[in-house]
């Protein structure tokens, strides 16, 4: 380890104030030339190597005394910073630096650690723990960062701050002798598996990353915040968190993702919003199977680009929008309490209906979650509806026979949602035979003893099957309306048959 001897003047100011904590500041005051990007170019002024900055955290009481933080602003680092395993209970503060190598903070244990401003080809943060905040706001990251199972009892903030992911060849395997992510292509600018946060995560406006978000199994107790976030990963995955865990994820205000968002089997406590962001997704814009949250803010800026599927999801409260429901909309077992549109009220059942029309093939559960919800706010003829919708699209899914019987539900009792029907059907068909049975003259049965025919009262004697009016039985014809007459009968049978069947299937609803 190097000695106070060995160090350059910067360094030796460096350590210097540890002690007390104050503020090295190497910057020039001069704008652009103070630029991390240019960083490369500073000369021994500004330079600080590595194993400077290693000896001054961990040399322990001083000339003035023990390290209480380290606190750097506009220094070139060179060479490896590796504080991997480290135990340190001071502040670790860079702000405005130029890293050469990747920063290793893996298995590190730190005080509130803040690398802001800075860029940096990297972080290696496997299995971090810090005991208060950590910062990357506004720093650019030349390579992954990585935070697979760090655990942050303060915050995460990540506002301003440009990721990129590049490919990169792992240095080794990881814990316990497991391959390492970064093996292979690297498609990840964030790799955080695992990563609990106690506080919150503030990934905001001007927050950039080139390459997805992994975050599968994350916890974030105190939220994950992204408005005005973008991050593109075209063909892959914007963000990845399976059974993530959270009190709020807020991807809204402009938020914008090239590649999926994955979210099945995550649990997000109070709010989901999506409100005003813009999803391109290619293939599946948001995948979020077995999802649960309370409030569920689906109302992008414009219609996704790719599918949203939602099957087996949860949410007591479903906000959504004109722009929600692309074509390839996947709603199988999805349940909410309550729908909140944009207007106030319900909506037209029409544009709800249009919204399951969306879905790819016949989904019964769908249908009844709506009905249900249209019942609960007292929307009983919504609620019929959309029941009646549903027979509709399950017709086409069955045999020949089964269409045809389908078909005469439909249009003689709307499936018993529309009783009504067959009384209009038996009016139409009552005036139809009192014109025919009005031409000409019957044929008694029994001379003498027939009740006066009645053309009206005849043809409804042939259309109810059940009982009589006395008129079937006395009169009878002979030529074109003896076979209508027959025909009266078998549409009389028919429509008792499907009045019966609707009424059914209404009462075993109900």
């Amino acid at each position: 380890m190097l000695t106070y001897e060995h160090l350059s003047e910067p360094e030796r100011r460096l350590w210097d104030a540890c002690p007390t904590g104050s503020v090295v500041d190497l910057r020039s005051g001069e704008g652009s030339a103070d630029d991390p990007a240019g960083g490369a170019a500073w000369g021994d002024g500004r330079t600080v190597r590595a194993e400077a900055i290693t000896a001054a955290l961990l040399a322990g009481p001083g000339p003035g005394g023990p390290v209480r933080a380290l606190r750097l602003t506009g220094a070139r680092v060179t060479g490896h910073l590796d504080l991997g395993g480290i135990v340190s209970g001071c502040e670790l503060r860079f702000e405005g630096c130029h890293f050469e190598e990747q920063v290793v903070l893996r298995d590190a244990s730190l005080r509130s650690t803040a690398l802001t401003g800075c860029r940096i080809p990297g972080l290696d943060g496997w299995l971090l723990k810090v005991d208060g905040n950590l910062f990357f706001e506004d720093s650019v990251f030349d390579g992954r960062l990585t935070l697979t199972r760090a655990h942050i009892t303060g915050e995460l903030r990540l506002s301003g701050a440009h990721l990129t992911a590049t490919e990169l060849t792992a240095p080794g395997p990881g814990p316990a002798g497991g391959p390492d992510p970064a093996r292979g292509p690297d498609v990840w600018a964030l790799w955080a598996g695992g990563l609990v946060i106690e506080g919150g995560c503030f990934a905001r406006k001007g927050f950039r990353s080139r390459g997805g978000l992994r975050l599968v199994g994350a916890r974030f107790n105190g939220g994950l915040f992204m408005e005005r976030a973008r991050i593109d990963n075209p063909g892959g995955d914007a963000l990845t968190g399976d059974d993530l865990s959270a009190s709020t994820v807020v991807l809204s205000d402009g938020f914008t993702a090239t590649g999926s968002i994955r979210l099945p089997g995550a649990v997000i406590r109070s709010r989901l919003s999506l409100d005003s962001a813009v999803l391109n997704g290619g293939a599946v814009a948001l995948a979020a199977v077995r999802l649960t949250t309370g409030d569920l803010q689906l109302t992008p800026a414009a219609p996704p680009t790719g599918a949203v599927d939602l099957q087996d999801a949860q949410a007591v409260v479903l906000h959504d929008n004109e722009h929600s429901w692309p074509a390839d909309t996947r709603l199988d077992g999805f349940t909410y309490t309550s729908i909140q549109a944009p207007a106030a009220g319900p909506g037209p059942v029409a544009d709800r209906l249009a919204w399951l029309a969306r879905l790819q093939g016949y989904s019964p559960q769908a249908y009844e979650q709506l009905a249900s919800w249209y019942r609960r706010i007292g929307h009983e003829d919504d609620a019929r509806r959309v029941l009646l919708a549903k027979q509709r699209r399950r017709r086409p899914t069955l045999g020949p026979p089964g269409r045809l019987w389908s078909r005469l539900l439909d249009v003689t009792v709307g499936y018993g949602y529309r009783p009504w029907q067959a009384v209009l059907w038996l009016l139409g068909l009552a005036l139809l035979g009192a014109l025919v049975f009005g031409q000409g003259t019957p044929h008694e049965v029994k001379r003498g003893e027939s009740v006066p025919f009645s053309p009206l009262v005849y043809t409804l004697d042939l259309l109810i099957p059940i009982g009589g009016l006395g008129q079937r039985t006395a009169w009878y014809w002979t030529g074109p309306q003896q076979w209508f007459g027959y025909t009266l009968i078998a549409i009389g049978w028919l429509l008792t048959t499907a009045v019966i069947s609707g009424i059914s299937r209404t009462l075993n609803r109900t």
